[in-house]
């Protein structure tokens, strides 16, 4: 989903959490508390084949030594099934997507009065798509990783379309509103989330939805994590989150999200996003929640932009390098550099790949199917330039389509950018990059062409990545059936 303080404008399974899969189905939403949602069995999308669950030790962190000022933890070896790859954290919204001849007003006021007269009646179906997290927990499913999406959806049309489209992906849904039931909510606190994307006629976006106009998160009535909500957690390897979570979950809550993954050997994928700057200068209880998030996260996504906004460095190798160096759990830092291609920095490390050159169309959801493919790299244990260029090649495919949602990157679009194997090379950038860096460093940078030249940079053949990235992909489309053509 897309909040802002101000418009935002830029150019252009099987279900391992529940065995009473029938049971929950048909009479869903007779009942607002539902749990799971599981997706349906459509022909041959019947997601049981994903990656095989595994049993792992992991570590359990005393959550009470987190912040102790010399680092140290005590830790405890306990052990966990993880058969789900991914699980997105809240940020489920549909989005509305309108060409609209000017882009809504800046002032709050005038905005406001803006999306009320938008939010009068329900624009034609055809304008709805799958929003937030959504589009991650898409993307990842068609690169044959299987996902749940743990959030709150109501009970009206468009929590149910929500759940189809995600079901049609073979996306489950653990759901957070079992305490609304209990505390008689209106029906303006309980609904799903809309988020209106406008598009004016030379293609810039502004999005703005109800959470922009109030105080408190969306879901500020969610006090606590459910039992099923932890159990998806438990069984997940990766639990993503992002910035635009604090708009309808409590700091606390995202707290306890973040302190249970920890516990249970869950690695957190972090994106701030936009809101991460607000947030730092924000109140206590988001400074202190975004706080942990940034050093409890394994890995951390961000724009060059919000990298710096967040360090106070612009150089996006040593804004990475300062956040690794105040993470506790942090391995990887991954800094987008746009058209550029994206960086990722480890405490030995530093992995550059140039981007690939493609007629962008539209560039929402281009970051989140960006985490998609970096968690699969990252569950697969890929090289890391491996991981970089699978996922500039996952966003560059979502960026040749039009919105996100069901139009982020098809497997097809990703195997045929890759087989093309057309990048935006431009060494002089790359060379500029890392020789303002320490030479202590590990330097790769991926390269069409492998020539002799700078020794203190190791450049990766495309052409071998590419050759053995393909057959894990390939293996993948063997899973993954789609229903509309993925």
């Amino acid at each position: 989903m897309h909040h802002h303080a101000t418009i935002s404008l830029k150019p252009s399974s099987s279900n391992s959490i529940t065995h009473h899969h029938h049971a929950l189905l048909s009479p869903i939403f007779q009942n607002p508390s539902f749990l799971i949602i599981p997706p349906l069995c459509r022909k041959k999308n019947l997601r049981c084949c994903s990656i095989r669950g595994i049993e792992i030790p992991v570590t359990k962190l005393n959550n009470n030594n987190i912040n102790n000022s010399n680092g140290s933890t005590k830790l405890t070896s306990i052990s966990a099934v993880k058969d789900v790859d991914i699980a997105t954290l809240g940020n489920l919204c549909v989005d509305i997507v309108l060409n609209v001849p000017q882009l809504p007003p800046k002032p709050l006021p005038q905005r406001q009065a803006y999306m009320e007269h938008l939010s009068k009646s329900p624009p034609d179906k055809r304008y709805w798509e799958a929003g937030g997290n959504c589009n991650v927990a898409i993307a990842a499913a068609r690169l044959g990783l299987h996902c749940i999406s743990i959030g709150h959806v109501g009970d009206e049309i468009y929590g149910r379309f929500l759940i189809d489209v995600l079901s049609d992906e073979g996306i489950s849904i653990v759901g957070m509103n079992q305490q609304s039931e209990a505390l008689n909510l209106s029906s303006s606190d309980n609904e799903t989330l809309l988020c209106w994307v406008l598009v004016d006629p030379l293609q810039r976006h502004g999005f703005c939805s109800h959470a922009d106009f109030r105080a408190d998160p969306a879901f500020s009535w969610m006090s606590s994590l459910s039992t099923e909500v932890k159990m998806a957690i438990r069984k997940s390897k990766i639990l993503f989150c992002n910035g635009y979570d604090f708009d309808e979950l409590s700091p606390s809550l995202l707290e306890s999200a973040l302190e249970y993954a920890v516990e249970s050997g869950t690695s957190i994928f972090f994106d701030p996003g936009p809101r991460g700057k607000s947030l730092i200068a924000g109140r206590p209880e988001e400074q202190r929640a975004i706080g942990k998030l940034l050093r409890m996260s394994e890995v951390l996504l961000l724009t060059s932009d919000e990298a710096a906004s967040l360090t106070g460095i612009n150089d996006p190798i040593l804004a990475g390098q300062e956040l690794l160096k105040n993470g506790v759990c942090t391995k990887w830092v991954i800094v987008k550099m746009g058209p550029k291609g994206s960086i990722l920095i480890t405490k030995s490390s530093i992995t550059c790949s140039p981007a690939f050159k493609v007629n962008i169309i539209d560039t929402v959801g281009c970051g989140d199917s960006f985490v998609a493919a970096v968690a699969f790299g990252f569950i697969h244990d890929l090289p890391l330039s491996y991981t970089l260029t699978l996922a500039n090649a996952v966003g560059a495919a979502t960026a040749t389509g039009c919105g996100a949602g069901r139009n982020v990157a098809s497997l097809g679009k990703v195997l045929e950018l890759l087989k093309e194997s057309n990048l935006n090379e431009d060494d002089k950038f790359w060379d500029e990059i890392l020789n303002d860096n320490v030479n202590s460093q590990d330097k790769t940078v991926v390269s069409k062409m492998v020539v002799n030249g700078n020794s203190q940079v190791n450049r990766v053949s495309l052409q071998k990545v590419v050759s053995e990235v393909l057959p894990k992909l390939e293996f993948a489309t063997e899973k993954v059936v789609a229903p509309s053509n993925r």
